[in-house]
């Protein structure tokens, strides 16, 4: 049994360790202008929104059907998500750190590569949090989901873990880009990124120790619709502004359908 748990952990610990793969890919690829992180926020918001409606939602709610039943399970998936939304909306209104700073006069300079640049650093640092945060709270119970079912079934655990990976490795650069724009700090914006990573693992470790015997599908599924709210208000309100005001809305856009497509591409090539 102790092997089984140790392999468990493992191959959760592997899928998570992904995100900071991303974040490498993300931190030293070459970027030198607006444009290239108006894109990258865009990639961003898309990966963030892609995933929740098309992955962890449907997750959600297959989960709690199958304890509510389908009626039941549509409401509590769907007040779970609006939750999520809400949740985040009233954290963004009581934290004054969480709310847009005024773009009409961006004065704030950061030490640029090609000399200084003009940016608002707050909303810059601040959806990189927001990201980071939107993309630990989704590991979390995956990391937990992924242990349980690696545990009860190997082959089948670590075809999750392989798919799981495969996304954290996008949502790593989703994490760093914002923040080292923001900081100019590699290890800074390196560290939010595996960091967020490693609630895998750690959802594993709590998962097993403490809520075992009070863990449901229920309750995974109305975690994981939460989680999927937050994700899409992150990118909303956070992302997608942040991505207009540091380049033309198309690039903005573009670079949401470019997120949308790996995330795409991810999910049908794990499919074949």
């Amino acid at each position: 049994m102790e092997s089984a748990v140790l392999f468990a952990f493992l191959v959760t610990l592997g899928a998570g360790l992904a995100t900071a793969v991303g974040a490498g890919v993300g931190l030293f690829a070459k970027h030198t202008n607006r444009h290239f992180l108006a894109v990258a926020l865009g990639f961003s918001a898309g990966v963030m929104i892609y995933v929740s409606f098309v992955e962890i939602l449907p997750k959600a709610g297959d989960y709690i059907t199958q304890s509510s039943g389908d009626f039941a399970g549509a409401m509590t998936t769907a007040g779970a998500f609006l939750a999520g939304l809400a949740g985040m909306a009233l954290m963004y209104r009581l934290i004054p750190d969480l709310e847009h700073p005024e773009l009409t006069n961006p004065q704030t300079k950061l030490p640029g590569e090609e000399g200084p640049v003009l940016v608002a650093d707050r909303l810059l640092f601040k959806a990189g949090l927001g990201v980071a945060l939107g993309v630990t709270l989704h590991n979390f119970p995956e990391g937990m989901a992924t242990f349980f079912l690696t545990l009860d079934d190997p082959q089948v655990g670590i075809s999750v873990a392989l798919a799981i990976a495969i996304h954290n490795i996008p949502e790593g650069i989703a994490v760093v880009v914002p923040i080292y724009y923001a900081t100019r700090n590699r290890k800074l914006a390196f560290g939010f990124g595996a960091l967020s990573g490693l609630a895998e693992p750690l959802g594993a470790i709590i998962g097993y120790a403490i809520l075992q015997p009070f863990i449901t599908d229920q309750v995974l599924g109305i975690v994981f619709a939460v989680v999927a709210g937050i994700m899409v208000y992150i990118s909303i309100d956070s992302l997608l502004p942040a991505a207009r005001q540091y380049g033309n809305a198309h690039l903005a856009i573009y670079g949401m359908i470019a997120g949308m497509a790996v995330m795409a591409a991810s999910l049908v090539l794990f499919m074949v």
